[in-house]
C-alpha cells in the first residue's frame, strides 16, 4: 500500500491510503468515524457529530478571506462491500488493499472504495493544509449513502452556516452535476412452500458468475448481464421440459449494485441428468452469443452436491420463476431533457432464501416522480399476480437542475480558464445526497464533481490516477475564487 504515498497529489493520496486500512462498509462506520474525529481533533478544527452519526468540520477563513460565501465540502464516509467469490475478505474487519494497475489505482480482489474515498480524502487534505486559500468553510461527511441514504435524510438544518455545497461523489472528471435521480426500493416477499423430494433424483448447484456488474445507476445503461434474471431465464425455458425442481436461489448482495453472482440449487431425475448437463451448455453457449461484447467471461458452473431436503412447491416454483422473468430490469426510458441520460430505471438486485420466504430487492431509478412511481406500480403489480407482499420503502427525491446556479458557473468558468476547454454540466442518473440535503437547506446553492472512478459497486472498482489531481486543483481554484457575501 507504501506505494499510493508517491502519488500526487499529497497529501491527498496518504489520506485515502489510511482510509483504505480501515474498515468502512456502510453500517459499519464507527471505526473510520473514530478515527476522522480524532484526526481533526490533532488539526486543533472545531468537529461536532450530529444525532446519526454525520460529521460536522469547520475550518476558519484564511486572513484576508472572511467576506467570502460560506463553503460546505460534503463526502460520504461509507463504501460497497463487494468482493470477487474466490476472495477471503471481512468488509466489517479486514483493509482494502489498494494498489496501482497501469494508469489506474484499484484493490486486490474487492471494491476499492475510491467511491467515495478520494472525495473525502481530497475534503481532508483541504483541512490540513496551511497553504489553501478558503473563505469559511465546513465539511460534511455523512454516513449510509450507499446503503439507505440515512445520513442525508437526518441532516437537520441549524448546523451548517455555509452558502454553497461542493458534493465530491461523482466520477468523471471534467463533468460537473447539477442534479440527479430519485430512487425508492421495492422489497418483495414471496411465501415459500416446501414439499419431499422425490425418489431417484439428484441435486446439483448451477452457479453464474464473471460477470460485470456494477452501479445500478452509472453503469445500467451498458446492457450488463444481469445474474438473477439470468439464472431464472433458464428456469422457464428448461424446467418443463428436464422436470426441474427448486430448492434453494440466491443471487446479489446489494440493491444497488448490478448482481454479478448467483447461484440455485436444483433437482432432477437421474435419467435427465445428462440433458441437464446439455441444456446448460446450450445456454453457456447461447449467452456468449448474445452478450460477448458486454460479458465476455461470464461462466455458468453445474456440479452435483448432497441430495436436498426439500424442493419448493410446484406452486411455489411457477409464481417465483414467471415473476422474476417477467419482472422489469434495465433501462425503462431515456431523457427527452438531457440527451444521452437515462431518465427511468429499475435494478432487480437481491434474491434470497429464507425465513420460509423468498425475499426479492429492486431500486427504481428516475429523474421525474411519476415515472419512478409508475415503475414501482409494474413491479408491484408482477409480484402481487403471484402471491407476494410488496412494500416500497426509502424513497429520496431526486435533485432538481437549478439553471441560475451561480456556483455551477463559478466552476465552469474556472475550469475553461485552468485546462482550455469547458466542462459538461451533466444531469447523473445516479441518486446523490444533494436532493435531500434541500429539505433542511433548501437555499443551498450545489454542484458535484470528481475525478474519473470506473466500475464502482463492483470487484473492478477503479479510480485514474492522472484525473485526481486535476480535480483537486481545480477544487482549491474554486476555493480560492468563491465571491463575497
Amino acid at each position: 500500500m507504501s506505494q499510493l504515498s508517491n502519488l500526487s497529489p499529497q497529501p491527498l493520496w496518504s489520506i485515502f491510503e489510511k482510509i483504505c486500512s480501515i474498515p468502512h462498509p456502510s453500517k459499519h462506520e464507527d471505526k473510520i468515524s473514530a478515527w476522522i474525529q480524532q484526526w481533526v481533533l490533532e488539526l486543533g478544527l472545531n468537529i461536532k457529530e450530529d444525532k446519526v452519526g454525520n460529521l460536522i468540520i469547520k475550518k476558519p477563513a484564511t486572513p484576508g478571506m472572511e467576506n467570502k460565501k460560506g463553503v460546505i465540502l460534503q463526502a460520504h464516509m461509507d463504501m460497497v462491500p463487494q468482493k470477487n467469490s474466490d476472495k477471503e475478505h471481512n468488509f466489517v474487519t479486514d483493509p482494502i488493499e489498494p494498489y496501482i494497475d497501469g494508469d489506474w489505482v484499484t484493490a486486490n480482489g474487492t471494491t476499492l472504495g475510491a467511491d467515495n474515498g478520494i472525495g473525502l480524502s481530497a475534503s481532508l487534505a483541504v483541512l490540513a493544509s496551511k497553504d489553501i486559500k478558503h473563505g469559511p468553510l465546513e465539511v460534511l461527511v455523512t454516513i449510509d449513502e450507499e446503503a439507505g441514504m440515512t445520513g442525508a435524510f437526518g441532516l437537520e438544518a441549524g448546523w451548517l452556516e455555509g452558502d454553497i455545497l461542493l458534493n465530491t461523489d461523482s466520477e468523471d472528471e471534467g463533468e460537473v452535476y447539477m442534479g440527479c435521480a430519485g430512487g425508492i426500493d421495492v422489497n418483495i416477499k414471496l411465501p415459500l412452500e416446501t414439499e419431499p423430494v422425490g425418489e431417484n433424483v439428484q441435486s446439483y448447484s448451477l452457479s453464474i458468475k464473471g460477470l460485470k456488474g456494477g452501479h445500478s445507476g452509472v453503469d445500467i445503461h451498458l446492457g450488463r448481464g444481469n445474474a438473477n434474471k439470468i439464472l431464472t431465464r433458464f428456469l422457464k425455458l428448461h424446467q418443463q421440459e428436464l422436470n426441474i425442481s427448486l430448492s434453494q436461489f440466491n443471487g446479489g448482495s446489494l440493491r444497488n449494485a448490478i448482481p454479478r453472482e448467483a447461484s440455485m440449487e436444483l433437482n432432477v431425475h437421474h435419467e435427465n441428468s445428462i440433458s441437464l448437463g446439455q441444456a446448460v451448455d446450450a445456454f453457456q453457449a447461447l449467452l456468449n452469443t448474445e452478450l460477448s461484447a458486454v460479458e465476455p467471461n461470464l461462466q455458468l458452473s453445474l456440479n452435483k452436491i448432497g441430495l436436498a431436503n426439500a424442493q419448493f412447491s410446484k406452486a411455489t416454483q411457477f409464481a417465483f420463476v414467471n415473476s422474476v422473468n417477467a419482472c422489469v430490469n434495465g433501462v425503462i426510458r431515456m431523457s427527452d431533457e438531457v440527451e444521452g441520460v437515462v431518465e427511468t430505471s429499475t435494478n432487480l438486485g437481491v434474491i434470497t432464501t429464507q425465513d420460509k420466504h423468498l425475499h426479492i430487492q429492486c431500486l427504481v431509478r428516475s429523474l421525474i416522480d411519476s415515472a419512478r412511481a409508475n415503475t414501482q406500480n409494474m413491479i408491484s403489480s408482477t409480484f402481487e399476480l403471484a402471491g407476494a407482499a410488496i412494500e416500497c420503502t426509502g424513497a429520496y427525491p431526486g435533485w432538481e437542475p437549478r439553471t441560475d446556479s451561480p456556483i455551477k458557473d463559478l466552476l465552469r468558468e474556472t475550469y475553461q480558464k485552468m485546462f482550455g476547454t469547458l466542462p459538461n454540466i451533466m444531469v447523473i442518473h445516479a441518486g446523490l445526497e444533494c436532493g435531500l440535503f434541500k429539505d433542511a437547506y433548501p437555499n443551498w446553492d450545489m454542484v458535484s464533481f470528481g475525478p474519473t472512478i470506473r466500475f464502482p459497486h463492483s470487484p473492478d472498482e477503479k479510480v485514474k490516477i492522472d484525473t485526481v489531481a486535476p480535480f483537486y486543483q481545480l477544487l482549491l481554484q474554486v476555493l480560492e475564487n468563491i465571491p463575497n457575501k
